[in-house]
């Protein structure tokens, strides 16, 4: 029987939706009319199938054996494909792969390629809309640093968006990272960035849809 699996990050979340919801509906019907009630109580619903609707956590597994393919590390849309200066790490230009989550997408992000995490970074920041070309330097947003089997590094960019409020990121740097696990979470609308070498070969296009860790979104020239 197939069922829906919630992820880690939101249990508690929607243990305090759901008691918030009944004392709500409580007051409402011992204070107000019977209508009101019934209004409230579907609303409720429907915000309650919401919350446990973002919090999904479908099971996905790939199977690879070219360690050079990068896979996509979120569900989302494509939003920038393009050479970039990547100041934080590398100091020079790197190709650029975002891809823009909507609340209505999945927001757990998986390890697009395996390998060894090198350096994880946090960096408090602002909340503006995360398609924006400078939400990669002004926002909230968690870097993590992989060498892949091949020693080519590459940077993941975890990027909190205008609601998104908590970036969650489970590297930690000396680990050994692989395909089909989590590198983190981002909470209600968000981006996550790719930074490869200039060489890399693209498979993806702007304004396409991705599926995390299913979607072959590059491929390195090792």
């Amino acid at each position: 029987m197939k069922y829906i699996k919630i992820h880690k990050e939101g249990k508690w979340i929607i243990a305090f939706t759901l008691f918030a919801l009944l004392a709500v509906n409580v007051i409402i019907y011992l204070q107000f009319p019977k209508p009101i009630l019934a209004v409230n109580i579907v609303g409720s619903a429907f915000l309650f199938i919401f919350v446990m609707f973002f919090f999904r956590n479908p099971r996905r597994v790939v199977e690879i054996d070219d360690p050079s393919l990068i896979v996509a590390p979120a569900d989302g849309t494509v939003v920038v494909i393009e050479p970039t200066e990547e100041h934080e790490y590398f100091g020079d230009k790197r190709m650029q792969i975002s891809i823009f989550m909507s609340v209505f997408n999945v927001h757990a992000n998986w390890y697009p390629v395996a390998g060894k995490v090198l350096k994880v970074a946090h960096h408090d920041g602002n909340h503006r809309v995360a398609y924006s070309p400078k939400a990669s330097i002004d926002n909230e947003r968690s870097t993590i640093v992989i060498e892949t089997q091949g020693k080519t590094r590459i940077l993941v960019r975890q990027i909190a968006g205008a609601i998104a409020r908590r970036i969650v990121t489970y590297a930690h740097p000396g680990i050994k990272c692989h395909l089909n696990e989590h590198i983190g979470f981002i909470k209600f609308g968000s981006r996550v960035d790719v930074f490869l070498p200039l060489d890399a070969e693209i498979f993806v296009t702007l304004g396409e849809s991705t599926t995390g860790n299913e979607t072959i979104i590059a491929r390195l020239n090792e």
